[in-house]
Formats: C-alpha cells, structure tokens, sequence
C-alpha cells in the first residue's frame, strides 16, 4: 500500500475538498454505501490517493493484484504531477459538459469513459518509459472492464470528456488535443495494414458524436464536429461539420468549440 508520501498535497485543491464535502454527505444519506464511501474516498488524503485506489480495486487481477497495482500506479503519479492536473481537468469537463453530472464525486467513482481515460494516462506514461508489457496489460484490462480500448501509445491531452464510453477506440498513433468531446462507439482507427502513422489527429475543440468512424492519418481541424454514425476517411477544416459516409462538409458548428457545447444536431 503506498504511504500518504506518495499522494500529492491536498492543501487547497478545490475540486477534492468538493468531493470529499459531498461524499461525506452522500454517505450520511445512503448507509448501505457508507463503507465503500469511506474506503474510496473518505480515507484517502488526496484525490490521486483515491484515484489509484478505486481503479486499482477494479483493475486488479490474479496477474496483478490490487495492491501492487495501486503502488505503482501512485509511483507514477507521484512522479508525474501533470498527470493530476490533467485528471482535474477531465472533472471540471464532465462537470460542465454533461446534465447528468451533478458533483465531481460522479465520475471519480462511477464514470467508466473516466475511470478508462485515466487509466490510459498511467498505461501511457508506463510506455513511455519502455514498460510497455505492463502498458498493454492495462490496456487489455480497460478493455475487457470497461469496453474502451486505447492503445498505450496514443497521445490524448486534458480536459477530455468521453461521454458514455461504450466502444471506444483509438490506436496506436491517434492523437486528441485538449477540450475534444467523444460518445460511445467512437473509433479512432487505421483503414487496413499501414505501419507507422496511420490513426487520426483530432485537434481542440472536437465533438465526435456516437457511433462516428475516423479512419488512417486524417486530421480532423480545430473546432470541428463529426455527426453521429459517420465514417470520416479524409481531412476535416477546422470549424466545419461533417456528416455520411463517407463524411462531407454539411455546414458549420455555432460554437467555436462544439466539444464544450455537445450539440449533436446538424443544423447547428
């Protein structure tokens, strides 16, 4: 079990002292749950604490055992403080973005596209620093978890909001910049055998609604949306919406960042 050493400081961190007031009242109001309150959240000094420790009981396996799982991934993150910044920012963009989401306390604890995203960042860090069995091992728990499957390699910024998560996809040389919005069954993938870079670039500001296929080594611009259930096989403009299959410009997003709207609809 990793000491109290390995977490970061919790002095004035906004978003966990918000979690820890609400869960101490979610765990007044509901008994049944206050033990598991208690052992994710309320025992824990910071929110990277918390965090190894919920996905480390989830992850854990024969292979891996839950408390092994939780010191190195609490290793890393103690090592890697732009990793605690970036989990932040994943909060504060669920929070905003999704009605369903009344606290920061939701997705910490039950939020798979969150628990599968931040589990990407250690498994991106471990490969990284050429660890890469253990990167793909995690990989291949997220997967069979969750339902989300992201290669270690791939490079996805902060203030990311994957909506539902459900089949989600991204290989090895995908890149997703800061503030991007995904739905479930969104796949960031190759068109057949190519090595080297071959999956798609996803500029700031994206909304990919459901379903939405984005294949090869397209670049989809700043500030563009991809309507649900297209198949994208060429470049996007920025600030364009595409629709269909194959995708084609439809018209243009309202917003300047439709990820942080979530309008799914064309006409806007």
């Amino acid at each position: 079990m990793p000491s109290d050493e390995n977490s970061s400081d919790s002095s004035g961190d906004v978003i966990w002292e918000e979690i820890t007031r609400d869960v101490q009242r979610e765990a007044a109001a509901e008994t049944l749950l206050a033990e598991f309150l208690g052992q994710t959240v309320l025992d824990h000094p910071s929110l990277e604490s918390s965090l190894c420790f919920h996905l480390a009981r989830k992850l854990g396996s024969d292979a891996l055992p839950a408390a092994e799982f939780r010191e190195s991934m609490a290793e890393v993150l103690a090592s890697s403080p732009d990793i605690g910044e970036a989990v932040r920012a994943d909060l504060k963009a669920i929070r905003e973005r999704d009605p369903a989401c009344t606290g920061y306390w939701m997705p910490l604890l039950y939020f798979k596209g969150f628990h599968a995203l931040q589990a990407h960042r250690y498994a991106h860090r471990l490969w990284q620093e050429n660890r890469r069995v253990l990167a793909l091992h995690v990989q291949n728990r997220v997967s069979e978890l969750f339902g989300v499957d992201i290669h270690p390699a791939a490079s996805i910024g902060s203030g990311i909001f994957i909506d539902h998560a459900t089949s989600v996809v991204m290989g090895e040389t995908s890149v997703v910049e800061d503030d991007v919005s995904l739905l479930h069954e969104v796949t960031l993938g190759g068109t057949g055998k190519e090595t080297g870079d071959r999956h798609p670039k996803v500029r700031r500001g994206v909304l990919i609604c459901a379903g939405a296929k984005v294949l090869g080594n397209v670049e989809v611009g700043e500030g563009a949306k991809i309507a649900a259930g297209s198949v994208v096989l060429t470049d996007v403009p920025a600030h364009c919406t595409v629709a269909g299959i194959p995708a084609e410009v439809v018209g243009r997003p309202e917003a300047d960042q439709p990820a942080l709207e979530m309008n799914s609809r064309l006409g806007s």
